[in-house]
């Protein structure tokens, strides 16, 4: 459930509480990758997110949250699925911009389901990917939401897929077996080589490929 988190006075996140079946809160997320596009000014309002990438123990599953900009991001995901997530459940609200329609925008839109698709496959995990529908105006123009949530398989396989232009309600079937036995074939995980990953932590790498940047 996303909300606006004021954590002080001039302190906000963008956060999203995760409810237990029960409906108890079993804990929050709070957005780590803040944007700064049209119409998406959050750096002017929110503190990227200092509580990491949780994963919170549901009755049903151990669940992830990758709040909107941050569902684009491989790192994310990959640190989710290692903290034990089952299911990455991805709230976003996006869509075109009045320039963007047409091959352009479908271009997009496609984008964005692979990309999440992607990370269902190369984690191992159920992808719930949850979007808005509708129009929003304001002085600076409109937007015109995609919907079409959906979830996805390990596999990457839609399961479920909402409408693009309505309101919906999805129920997709997932099984822990599901993910034990595509891990298995698919082992990612086991075979990634951890020793050869300290340059992610760079901004960039700098000078031709082999070339320590700091040497």
């Amino acid at each position: 459930m996303p909300l606006f988190e004021r954590r002080a006075a001039g302190l906000y996140h963008n956060a999203a509480a995760v409810l237990d079946a029960d409906g108890s809160i079993a804990g929050v997320y709070r957005k780590t990758h803040i944007p700064d596009d049209p119409q998406f000014l959050e750096k002017f309002y929110f503190t990227p997110g200092d509580l990491g990438y949780g994963v919170f123990e549901t009755r049903f599953a151990r669940i992830g949250v990758l709040i909107c900009w941050d569902q684009w991001y491989p790192e994310a995901a990959r640190l989710t699925a290692l903290g034990g997530a089952e299911l990455l459940v991805c709230p976003t609200a996006i869509g075109w911009l009045p320039a963007d329609r047409g091959e352009d925008g479908l271009a997009q839109c496609d984008a964005w389901r692979i990309v999440q698709q992607g990370h269902a496959i190369a984690n191992g995990v159920y992808l719930a990917a949850v979007n808005r529908v509708g129009r929003e105006d304001s002085a600076a123009g409109h937007l015109e939401f995609w919907g079409r949530s959906f979830v996805c398989d390990p596999q990457g396989r839609v399961l479920a897929e909402a409408a693009p232009d309505r309101p919906d309600v999805i129920v997709a079937s997932c099984s822990r077996r599901r993910i034990e036995d595509l891990r298995r074939d698919w082992p990612f995980l086991r075979d990634r080589r951890i020793d050869t990953y300290a340059p992610l932590t760079r901004r960039y790498l700098d000078g031709p490929p082999g070339r320590d940047p700091a040497g």
